[in-house]
């Protein structure tokens, strides 16, 4: 973000009391990744992968592997050495925000674990765990949906109908006794995502809640887009920045596991460094 934006300084709503100072790091080259990660000695693949761990992980650097592709002699001299599946990432962050607004269980990100990091890293008293002698309460958060709004949102999907090739038979993964999707495949992923996520929370959520997920669905309908420049691109890399600082203010921190890997930018490997 800009060395100026105003969430920079903001010690209240991410994490307690921090102002953040640093500067972006640089995007490393094909060659200079190769470098990084030659550095580090045999690795181990297979089953002792998780175990290993090389000299300053989590200091100076967060490698755990080296691609098995960096053998081949040519890879660091690729433009893209990875694709991402823009499907599969919608997939993961609908199954987020759509299993934490309505709260299903055993799914929703907003749990006992998650209360208790708020508890630790944010500025939230009004979702942290309120606790007695007996049992310990978990107060409704802002970006859940009461359950009879839950149900209104379930019958309303159930309600659906597209036109023929457009999308397929919304309804029938809709089951409103249990409040329940099921059977939902890569493309109503992607309907969701794009579609009908503002949709079905409009009036709903809090505007400021709406509003941010209404931005992710923008960002994704947009880099699907079929024509795009590169000043379309670069607005693309701010913004989705800045929704996603939006986000965090709103979700607890255990609801971004998906988020990381949004296409924020290329080369994707400057991001994520356990991938080259």
């Amino acid at each position: 973000m800009p060395h100026n934006h105003k969430y920079r300084k903001n010690g209240k709503d991410f994490f307690v009391g921090k102002v953040e100072k640093d500067v972006a790091s640089s995007r490393l080259s094909g060659e200079e990744l190769h470098d990084v990660v030659s550095k580090y000695g045999d690795i181990v693949f297979g089953l002792q992968l998780g175990k290993q761990k090389f000299p300053g992980f989590g200091l100076t650097h967060n490698w755990v592997k080296r691609s098995i592709f960096c053998e081949l002699s040519y890879w660091k001299t690729n433009l893209l050495r990875h694709n991402l599946d823009v499907m599969h990432i919608e997939k993961n962050v609908f199954e987020n925000i759509f299993n934490t607004v309505m709260d299903v269980k055993g799914k929703t990100k907003d749990n006992i674990k998650a209360r208790l990091d708020i508890a630790l890293f944010c500025n939230c008293k009004n979702m942290e765990l309120v606790c007695d002698e007996s049992r310990v309460a978990k107060l409704r958060a802002s970006f859940v949906l009461e359950k009879n709004a839950q149900l209104l949102v379930y019958k309303w999907l159930k309600s659906l109908y597209f036109l023929d090739g457009h999308a397929s038979n919304v309804s029938r993964l809709v089951n409103t006794e249990e409040c329940r999707l099921y059977g939902m495949k890569s493309h109503d992923y992607h309907m969701f995502m794009q579609t009908l996520i503002p949709l079905a929370f409009l009036d709903l959520l809090p505007k400021g809640i709406w509003d941010a997920l209404t931005e992710i669905n923008h960002f994704f309908r947009n880099i699907c887009s079929s024509k795009l420049n590169v000043d379309h691109m670069e607005r693309l890399e701010t913004n989705i920045v800045e929704t996603l600082c939006k986000l965090e203010m709103i979700f607890p921190p255990s609801f971004f596991d998906s988020m990381e890997h949004l296409p924020i930018h290329l080369p994707f490997e400057a991001k994520v460094g356990g991938l080259v």
